[in-house]
């Protein structure tokens, strides 16, 4: 077998000696852990209040009975974007829960700002958008990505322009209508991980956006090697119970303010409930990563040992995603699971596999799928909770004589 990976029998993806650099503190000056910072960020005022749980607010509009004050704070947001002071204006514009989600995600993130979306992609589509306004309609991406990210740009359906380019070639195809780079690490489906540091210089003044959907903040904070934008598909492990659908952007205010106006303007706002959701999702973030990825990284031992895998792909940095090619028909396989659930998406409690040729990147042309690693025998595996026992036995089903 090829495997493209290293295995620990004691890895584990979540270090208790991370902590944030920014946000509340223990004492005078100590950042919190992150793991506290899960529970805690975007709760720190119930308590004052007298409550335990964060209310949702379901509201869509608020009242305000001096009309003069309202109008100047709807020309201040207007103007940057920046959440006005005061209470709440109208739900296109923001809502108190979603604002606890957004806040506890920036924590996590070290970023000062994050603004969250109905859908990973009405977040990218966000940023899009906020660049093109600018007159910065040109983007340079990495492959792969995931496969709707990867047809939006290819397909121009925003007015954008694409050049595609592996991290070396990054610097060169950078032009003067430049307004994004975009990288997804560990990418979608393949696993594949780039050096965000480098690529964050590579971009020079260029903002980087990285989607940090698979490692989520527990392993990996962008940020912190350079990139300016992180994105989430919210809907996977943050929310982390396939209940939520939800997209957020963590970055600095300015570019907050730009993402505001546009989700104002486009209504891609997220729902108070999901809002809620998300944020709770937070609270056991670390916990569930940490189990998912033990769990994931000796499947992945195992599948890197059995005959009937061609190659395995687990990143390095860890984390509860596998992808492997089988030598025989995938979509037997897929069709053989009974406790795993074959279906998209990826990040929940239970495991889910899927083929990313026949699904999450059917939408992308046949040869820069395969260009980029996505085989027609590669079969994605999200780790969930179960025992690695129980899913071992499942997979070796699974595969049976294929």
């Amino acid at each position: 077998m090829d495997s493209t990976s290293t295995y620990d029998d004691s890895v584990s993806a979540y270090d208790d000696s991370v902590h944030l650099r920014d946000g509340a503190t223990r004492g005078a000056g100590a950042a919190r852990a992150l793991a506290t910072e899960a529970v805690h960020a975007g709760r720190d005022d119930l308590a004052r209040q007298g409550l335990h749980a964060p209310p949702i607010d379901l509201s869509t509009t608020y009242p305000s009975y001096d009309s003069r004050a309202e109008a100047a704070r709807i020309d201040a947001f207007a103007a940057d974007g920046a959440d006005p002071a005061g209470p709440p204006v109208y739900g296109r514009l923001g809502n108190p829960t979603v604002a606890r989600f957004e806040t506890a995600l920036a924590r996590l993130e070290g970023t000062e700002s994050a603004v969250a979306f109905a859908s990973g992609m009405a977040a990218l589509s966000a940023v899009l958008l906020a660049r093109a306004a600018a007159g910065l309609r040109h983007v340079v991406a990495v492959r792969p990505l995931y496969g709707c990210s990867d047809h939006l740009l290819t397909a121009g359906l925003l007015g954008t322009e694409v050049t595609w380019t592996d991290p070396a070639g990054i610097t060169d195809a950078l032009r003067p209508d430049t307004g994004l780079v975009l990288v997804e690490s560990p990418a979608n489906p393949t696993l594949a991980e780039l050096d965000l540091r480098a690529v964050a210089h590579a971009c020079g003044t260029v903002p980087l956006l990285a989607d940090n959907t698979f490692a989520t903040p527990v392993l990996q904070r962008p940020a912190e090697h350079g990139a300016r934008l992180v994105l989430h598909s919210a809907t996977k492990y943050l929310g982390g119970h396939g209940d939520v659908l939800a997209g957020v952007v963590a970055c600095d205010e300015e570019l907050a303010g730009q993402l505001r106006k546009i989700r104002f303007a486009t209504g891609g706002v997220l729902h108070p409930l999901a809002g809620y959701l998300l944020l709770r999702g937070l609270s056991t973030l670390p916990v569930r990563v940490r189990a998912a990825s033990v769990t994931a990284a000796e499947l992945a031992h195992r599948l890197t040992g059995d005959p009937r895998v061609a190659r395995v792909h687990y990143p390095r940095l860890g984390g509860a995603m596998i992808a492997f090619e089988v030598y025989g028909d995938p979509h037997e396989a897929v069709s053989r699971v009974r406790l795993i659930t074959p279906a998209v998406s990826l990040g929940s409690v239970d495991t889910l596999i899927q083929h990313p040729a026949s699904i999450s990147h059917r939408v992308v042309d046949e040869g820069d799928r395969r260009s980029a690693g996505v085989s027609d025998r590669l079969l994605r595996l999200s780790v969930g909770l179960e025992d690695v026992d129980d899913l071992w036995a499942d997979l070796d089903w699974a595969l049976g004589d294929i």
